[in-house]
């Protein structure tokens, strides 16, 4: 094993093993080989993890009665933290994930942000007078919730973890974070990250360890006040239902099968850039993945040669020893579902344009060639479900009231794009998708300050920009009578 940084819990402001001493070994899939032994938290590490959290956001405690504005300067000391093992993370996430330097780049250099974000909003959470009749006084606080759980999916799992923590924290709350046994790495940098900034203990912990007994502890966890989630729907609901049983808050983030709406007048060349970006980054494992592909009929041909040619030339490898610009899979059994999807598609009638299995070039690692299948209805399993890979689905439309019939026709509604150099094209059809994200003439694209979350099974609440800090927040009124 390669590995050499952090592998225990951090519990706390203190590495520790697990309570039974217990281990996961994680791999590395772009060569199948072990990277790293980590500690595996226990429902009664999970437990020691949410009383830390607890003792340190009592209303006498550091954290909740620290001025909003070093709390923030905390965080800004986090992110200056972060940066500084950019590298050293950055390398991890690779190794431990599959993706490319270059994607895990990105990650690290949003959460940079994200925390610089939120930590200016520290001292900016406010309440407001309420106008009532009568010789009164009424106004609102927004306090913090308490504890906060974070449970973290194996995809982005650097980025989807700072994407929470920061607006929790900045809001006065304490958090225990639990990533995915799958990828558990690089979250235990956040713990590093917390050390040098000087968070007070207990403020952030970590516990890698497995959904099925970490995680449903700590969603379930009678003093745990607010759950974050990223993940699939099923897993989702499940969440939903542990922390209803103490009617605990929940923001979710799930799956999704967003369209891009490609229009006759749009800017081709632009067009399949951005579809290729938008479903083979990362090796298509993510919610807001341009999946389906809904194209004009008239330049139907045109941009699935000018996407099939940009997926041909896409150089498959980890990019740490090879240069390749699109990863392999999670795992062997990611690998497995996701070329069983490809089997379906073909026997259900769908035609491989590109693509279809795994590349010849590789001895090793969990690789899927960048696939695009044309002559898809929205039907099809396929067009349907999320397959969470490099899975592209070219669905053809003739009008622009039968693209949006095709792109709302999903139980999902995370993220779509809209191609076109009309304006009133490009405002008329994002005002009648029902998505909670809509991108026009670039996909995908986010940031810190504007709102992440889909409508219908795509989710529930609104991760980043303000609307994190109504998350983060419970409101309180108050009423003075001046009689």
């Amino acid at each position: 094993m390669s590995y050499s940084g952090p592998t225990d819990l951090y519990i706390d402001g203190e590495w520790t093993s697990a309570e039974r001493s217990e281990t996961f070994v994680t791999e590395d899939p772009a060569t199948e080989e072990p990277y790293a032994e980590v500690a595996e938290a226990t429902v009664e590490d999970v437990d020691r993890a949410v009383s830390a959290a607890e003792r340190a956001v009592e209303r006498d405690a550091e954290w909740r009665s620290l001025a909003p504005r070093e709390r923030g300067a905390r965080l800004y000391a986090m992110a200056d933290a972060i940066e500084g093992q950019k590298d050293e993370i950055v390398r991890v996430e690779s190794q431990d994930n599959g993706k490319t330097p270059f994607e895990a780049t990105l990650d690290v250099d949003m959460v940079i942000d994200t925390f610089r974000y939120y930590a200016g909003w520290a001292d900016k959470v406010q309440g407001d007078e309420v106008p009532v009749p009568g010789d009164r006084l009424n106004y609102t606080v927004r306090e913090p919730l308490g504890v906060t759980g974070h449970v973290i999916p194996w995809n982005y799992p650097f980025q989807l973890a700072g994407r929470s923590l920061a607006p929790a924290l900045a809001c006065g709350n304490t958090a225990v974070l639990k990533p995915s046994s799958t990828t558990p790495l690089s979250a235990l940098y956040y713990a590093t990250a917390a050390e040098e900034a000087g968070l007070p203990d207990g403020v952030l912990n970590v516990v890698p360890g497995r959904g099925s007994t970490a995680g449903n502890r700590l969603a379930e966890h009678p003093d745990v006040d607010h759950v974050a989630f990223t993940g699939s729907t099923g897993v989702g609901k499940g969440v939903m239902e542990h922390a209803s049983r103490n009617v605990t808050g929940v923001t979710l983030e799930l799956g999704g099968k967003g369209p891009n709406l490609v229009f006759q007048d749009a800017d081709l060349d632009a067009a399949a850039g951005g579809v290729h970006y938008g479903i083979f980054m990362n090796a298509g494992q993510m919610c807001w993945a341009g999946s389906r592909l809904l194209v004009h009929e008239d330049v139907h041909d045109e941009v699935v040669e000018r996407v099939v040619e940009r997926a041909e030339a896409t150089p498959l490898g980890s990019g740490i020893d090879d240069g390749g610009r699109m990863g392999p899979t999670v795992s062997e059994g990611q690998q497995r579902e996701v070329l069983e999807y490809i089997e379906t598609g073909k026997a259900e009638g769908a035609t491989v344009a590109t693509g279809g299995g795994v590349p010849e070039d590789k001895d090793a690692g969990y690789f899927v060639e960048p696939t695009v299948f044309t002559d898809v209805s929205n039907e099809m399993t396929i067009a349907r479900e999320e397959i969470f890979g490099p899975v592209l689905s070219v669905i053809e439309f003739a009008d622009r009231e039968e693209a949006v019939e095709i792109a709302n026709d999903s139980p999902y509604g995370l993220m779509a794009g809209i191609w076109t150099s009309d304006l009133k094209t490009a405002h008329s059809v994002a005002a009648t998708l029902d998505y909670g994200m809509v991108s026009v003439n670039e996909f995908p694209v986010t940031q810190p300050q504007t709102p992440f979350g889909g409508f219908k099974q795509s989710g529930l609440g609104r991760e980043q920009g303000a609307e994190a800090i109504h998350e983060y927040t419970q409101t309180k009124n108050v009423n003075v009578s001046l009689e």
